[in-house]
């Protein structure tokens, strides 16, 4: 692998004290914006989009241009050479030649990772199937920062997908890596938080709780993470219709919450909370899509004008003979990756999506 660029894939790639730094570079641009004018003048960012987004999309986009640089890419593949039937690779290598820094999102978990393998710039996770969401997660850590003023001794309880909502996966993972925090897992049992990420918690000896409704959570939370039920995410009509309308934070449901308690969603939102809460000073999702803009200023700067890391993107085993059972692992359809896993005795993790398969 070619170690002259960076990349974030997922949180794990930076340590908790380059996480910090990024956050505190954050509020250094929120305060003074003008100051990074023309930090990326004559840069080039490619968004490339395969799964639709307002924010994320336009936060990057609008990241860019405040800091005085350009934007390449598409928001719809059927608009690119992917509808004649172009691999990801290809379109990798030829769009990574054209650009500086590469953002992209992918309906394919892993895909991400699989991207960084065959580019030719830096390339940052703007979300990869119901796998991983960092840049969104460091949106959260500044906008717990900016709220709560910490990022360490908070109960924080996430509601609704935790199956598969990857900004819960990766603000878990994160937030674990803080002293003292702990969880409240709400969800119905058929989307209940993957068995890895919970694993990630035990071993980093993170309390955590689960919890069936939001009326007996709500009293005791710092920070209450509103997610959308995905329909995108799930493999039939018919079981996202029984999920779809579970959870719904509601003026009545807040009058339980503490008044320092914040409510955060990753946005868009559904029906999942009302909009009467919006007038609720506690509710700060809105300012934490904001605050989306300012992160990922500090990321792009951080990751274009810092030292390359040495760290490679494949640290297991390449076993071309096992295959994930994972039927949204991007190694399904580009059949050209090398099939790699960390072993942990008879299990092994796909590097890419970390599901796990019993040999």
């Amino acid at each position: 692998m070619d170690n002259k660029f960076n990349h974030l894939i997922d949180m794990d790639d930076y340590s908790v004290a380059q996480w910090n730094e990024l956050v505190e570079l954050a509020e250094k641009i929120k305060a003074a914006p003008e100051e990074y004018s023309e930090k990326c003048k004559g840069k080039i960012m490619a968004t490339l989009f395969y799964e639709p987004s307002t924010r994320t999309q336009m936060s990057f986009q609008a990241a860019m241009i405040r800091l005085g640089g350009n934007i390449i890419g598409f928001d719809n593949p059927s608009n690119s050479s992917v509808a004649k039937g172009e691999n990801l690779k290809d379109t990798i290598k030829i769009v990574s030649t054209y650009s500086d820094i590469l953002v992209m999102r992918h309906n394919q978990e892993g895909s991400a990772k699989a991207a960084a393998l065959c580019a030719n710039c830096h390339v940052i996770n703007a979300g990869d199937g119901g796998h991983l969401h960092p840049t969104q997660t460091l949106t959260d850590l500044l906008t717990l920062k900016c709220e709560l003023g910490r990022l360490d001794n908070l109960t924080v309880g996430l509601c609704g997908d935790l199956k598969y909502g990857r900004t819960v996966h990766s603000l878990v993972k994160a937030l674990a890596c803080y002293p003292n925090n702990k969880f409240v897992l709400i969800s119905t049992p058929a989307l209940a938080l993957p068995s890895y990420i919970k694993d990630f918690l035990i071993s980093h000896k993170c309390k955590f709780t689960e919890a069936r409704t939001i009326d007996e959570a709500i009293g005791s939370l710092d920070m209450l993470y509103m997610t959308r039920i995905q329909r995108e995410r799930f493999d039939s009509d018919e079981e996202y219709e029984r999920q779809k309308n579970v959870y719904c934070l509601t003026k009545a449901k807040m009058q339980y919450a503490p008044k320092n308690m914040i409510v955060m969603h990753p946005l868009p939102r559904v029906n999942e909370i009302e909009t009467e809460v919006d007038d609720d000073p506690r509710a700060a999702y809105f300012r934490q899509a904001h605050n989306g803009m300012y992160v990922r200023m500090a990321l792009i700067l951080t990751i274009m004008y810092s030292s390359p890391r040495i760290k490679p993107l494949l640290t297991g085993e390449i076993h071309n003979s096992v295959c994930c059972t994972n039927p949204k692992c991007v190694t399904q359809t580009e059949k050209y990756l090398p099939h790699s896993f960390i072993k942990y005795g008879d299990i092994y993790i796909c590097e890419y999506c970390d599901e796990r398969i019993l040999r």
